[in-house]
């Protein structure tokens, strides 16, 4: 299947000429560069926040998740090095059980399926080298390597999605979506010809162990094909499919992985923006296909804006409800449809010294199956307060919509 589809991918690649969108500015900006030049940018963002999750289920903490990430990019030849680094502290500041999220399912804890909540970030989460290199005025190649870095699967990781500015926490279908976006060991190839970008990578499909401080590398044996098409400058279009092997650590098998996804982002500047997305996935595994979709929307005007996520997804009843993963061999799993729907607004309250400060909060209503309610209530409200630090925006923006493979999109 992955065959077939990069190779109709490549097909709609190279029948394209061009569209209403190049890359003519971000060529001439390479090539007003110096020689000895190094473009910089640098973005980060960390939450103090108090996290209140409703129902049975849940609980009050205070964590404080955050993420930095850097990148330096020079001329190197006849083409272009990108460096980028990323790297969070939550294993010390949201502790190795990470922070609650009821509903929430993914990776594990001393040898139990983490649930009802979201696990931590590693420190290391991006490590990697880009060479981009001009095959013609239209079209360029870009290869990759990363000990730490995002596979070519899936739309660009909900951190650097302007469409959630004001939601720290992530998707409940983030092991739908973006759940690679953090893999030790990484070799991508990617061709970008006028609107269109062709990536494929081989990577470590296992999904990192709790112990969130070293690296946990292993063979490169998943592999995954994704298509971008930008007919405008903000507009994106993403269709990916993933084959991960062995990814679960409590659940021996491979899962098979299709998204889609659909963004748009109209800026202005990094105070004054529109941004959309929406997305649709599925995982096969397990003699079972799980589905998931999401939306999300910010509008951001000067010291204010607001962000709204809603999400439809089959959840994993024997895990949420038994505390187990289902045993080899027992058949398809049972599937039930979770609602989650969330309204977040944020408030700048300081820029200077290096940093900006924003007060916000969010609150989450969900629609609870039937054979959810007698575990985690019929109706549990979830909200959090937060205040936000982050350093200003440089001049060449945010890192939004940031990924490995094409870091520099100005």
């Amino acid at each position: 299947m992955l065959r077939r589809f990069v190779a109709a991918a490549a097909a709609c690649l190279f029948a394209s000429g061009g569209t209403a969108w190049s890359q003519e500015h971000q060529h001439q900006h390479e090539a007003d560069q110096p020689l000895s030049s190094w473009m910089l940018m640098g973005d980060g963002t960390v939450f103090g926040l108090f996290n209140h999750q409703g129902g049975p289920r849940g609980g009050d903490e205070l964590k404080a998740p955050n993420w930095w990430m850097g990148m330096a990019s020079r001329r190197a030849g006849i083409g272009r090095l990108t460096l980028t680094g990323m790297l969070s502290l939550d294993p010390l500041t949201a502790g190795e059980a990470g922070y609650r999220e009821i509903f929430q399912v993914g990776e594990a804890l001393d040898g139990r399926p983490l649930i009802d909540r979201q696990h931590p970030h590693d420190l290391f989460m991006q490590i990697a080298a880009s060479w981009r290199v001009p095959l013609s005025d239209a079209t360029a190649l870009t290869i990759t390597g990363a000990p730490v870095g995002e596979a070519a699967l899936g739309p660009v990781a909900f951190m650097h999605r302007p469409s959630s500015e004001n939601i720290p926490l992530a998707t409940l279908s983030h092991h739908t979506f973006d759940s690679t976006h953090i893999a030790f060991g990484v070799v991508a190839a990617s061709i970008d010809r006028g609107a269109w970008t062709l990536e494929a990578s081989l990577f470590n499909g296992r999904e990192p162990d709790q112990h969130r401080w070293d690296f946990d590398f292993a063979r490169l044996d998943s592999a995954s094909g994704r298509v971008w098409f930008r007919p405008a400058s903000a507009w994106e279009v993403q269709v990916s499919t993933g084959h991960l092997v062995h990814p679960e650590e409590l659940e021996p098998g491979n899962v098979q992985r299709t998204t889609a996804s659909l963004s748009w982002f109209d800026r202005a500047d990094d105070h004054h923006f529109n941004a959309v997305t929406i997305g649709y996935g599925v995982n096969a595994a397990h003699e079972t296909s799980r589905h998931a979709g999401f939306i999300e929307a910010t509008r951001h005007l000067g010291v204010n804006s607001w962000s709204i996520r809603g999400e439809l997804l089959q959840v994993e009843r024997d895990v949420l409800v038994g505390d187990r993963v289902p045993d080899p061999g027992a058949g398809p799993e049972p599937r039930d449809a979770l609602g989650a729907v969330t309204i977040g607004m944020d408030h700048d309250i300081f820029t200077g010294r290096n940093f900006e400060a924003s007060l916000g909060g969010n609150v989450t209503v969900y629609a609870v199956p039937a054979a959810l309610r007698p575990s985690h209530g019929d109706h549990p409200i979830s909200f959090q307060f937060f205040i936000r630090l982050r350093p200003p925006a440089g001049s060449m923006g945010r890192m939004w919509n940031m990924r490995m493979t094409r870091p520099m999109q100005h």
